[in-house]
């Protein structure tokens, strides 16, 4: 499979624009979107005059977008900055996602947008173009996967402590949150209204989040995307919540981090993954022999390939330098590649349920990691699994953390170069892909290695 394959272009309808146009008289700005390697929105804003133009024309929009860092700066080792120009290539609308941003105090609208390297082909480097790469694998199939999102993200102060970050103060008890209490319904009545607004703006963009719960540490919460039979759209979903969470703290003056460790001490934010696969008749292929209980062969073989290109896959489940902390026992974060059935401590669990509800819930992610690239690694070690009939190594029963086999990378560096050797990955998400991702994320992790921390003064700076 090429990576530069054409024929892609979802047409957007002007009449769309013009009947949400019509629909809101008062609309002053629409905002393009579009999600970077990182997973970070970025784009730019018009004014509504402008909205018909990009539903017929598209905008134009620098490739380079694709090669930034975390801090937003052209990594020129891609090839995607000064080489070529900082050239434009032309963005189209994604049909559907038109919404009002009903936190905005002024009538604003948002737009998802694609990249595209003429009319008909898509950027290889869009992390969108790179989900469809997978998803025509399972089209020759004829499965197609539903697919649901679990988001795990700390309420923070929008005033830090030495530039670490702090829980902020309840708005009822004027207390800041000090010991952890899973599921605590009173945890939740402290944020209410944050929550419920949450919510409520995340209802009107259409964005299926339905369960909130207070998680493993003080401020901690969990948000929970419901099941969408389309890969894309789900990693949508994903990314608009994201936004969606962030925007509403600053209405509620706090902040939110999605950084997969920000505490040393507490449990690291992390980014489930549910999967499973219906065939053209609805069925779900993954669902237990009804005898046994057991998987069944598809089952069985896409969690051999789950657990099989693990390390091959780390790097983009957990993408950057800061994600590895979260690898810790007793945090509830998987260390090794394993699986069981509803059992917590593996990195792959089968939940109990109702067999038309069988689905792999993937534990390893976290809500640091690129959506769209989350999404297409773990289909693509699916389908390679199931069409390699890869067997799986026996479940786990009991603690899997004090049963552990086989060590994941633990690094960000040696992550990349798993993922670098990978003939596998490269063969599903793309030669010209990876390369660029590896280049950004190598990048980080030299600025990261050069830069002399607090603890290097506080160890050295006097003893040697």
């Amino acid at each position: 499979m090429n990576d530069h394959t054409s024929g892609w272009l979802e047409l957007p309808d002007p009449a769309e624009a013009e009947t949400f146009l019509k629909q809101h008289p008062d609309l002053q700005f629409v905002d393009l979107l579009i999600a970077d390697m990182n997973g970070i929105v970025r784009g730019k804003r018009i004014d509504r005059s402008a909205l018909k133009k990009v539903f017929e024309k598209g905008v134009a929009l620098p490739a380079s977008l694709y090669g930034l860092d975390i801090l937003g700066e052209t990594v020129e080792s891609t090839g995607l900055g000064l080489e070529i120009g900082e050239a434009d290539h032309i963005c189209y609308p994604i049909p559907g996602s038109l919404t009002m941003e009903s936190w905005q105090k002024r009538p604003i609208a948002q737009l998802l947008m694609t990249m595209y390297e003429d009319e008909e082909t898509p950027f290889y480097a869009d992390p969108r173009t790179v989900l469809k790469r997978v998803l025509r694998r399972f089209e020759e199939l004829g499965l197609t996967p539903v697919t649901a999102f679990e988001l795990e993200f700390y309420l923070i102060d929008q005033e830090n402590i030495n530039g670490k970050p702090q829980p902020p103060k309840s708005p009822i008890s004027g207390k800041r949150p000090e010991s952890v209490q899973v599921y605590s319904i009173d945890e939740l009545d402290e944020y209410a209204d944050f929550l419920s607004d949450v919510i409520e703006s995340a209802r009107q963009q259409g964005l299926p989040a339905d369960t909130i719960v207070a998680e493993s540490a003080p401020g901690q919460f969990e948000i929970n995307l419901k099941h969408v039979d389309c890969p894309i759209r789900s990693c949508d979903n994903a990314t608009l919540l994201r936004r969606v969470i962030k925007s509403v703290a600053y209405d509620h003056e706090m902040d939110t981090t999605f950084m997969a460790k920000p505490y040393a001490e507490q449990a690291g934010n992390g980014m489930h993954l549910h999967i499973s696969l219906v065939d053209e008749n609805g069925n779900n292929v993954f669902a237990l022999d009804e005898e046994t209980e057991t998987p069944n062969d598809t089952m069985r073989w896409a969690l051999g390939g789950l657990l099989e290109m693990m390390d091959d896959y780390m790097a983009i489940l957990s993408p950057n330098i800061n994600s590895y902390r979260r690898f810790s026992q007793g945090f509830y974060v998987p260390t090794w590649p394993c699986w069981g059935i509803e059992n917590r401590t593996t990195a792959l669990r089968i939940p109990a349920g109702e067999p038309e509800a069988t689905r792999i819930e993937h534990r390893l992610a976290g809500t640091d990691a690129n959506p769209y690239l989350l999404m297409a690694a773990m289909l693509a070690s699916i389908h390679y699994g199931i069409t390699h009939k890869i067997e799986p190594p026996a479940p786990i029963e009991g603690n899997a953390y004090e049963q552990q086999e086989v060590v994941l990378p633990n690094n960000l560096r040696d992550a990349l170069r798993e993922l670098e050797s990978s003939g596998m990955m490269r063969d599903y998400l793309g030669d010209d892909f990876l390369n660029i991702f590896i280049a950004c994320k190598e990048h980080e992790v030299e600025q990261f290695e050069q830069t002399i921390s607090d603890l290097e003064y506080a160890w050295y700076l006097h003893t040697v």
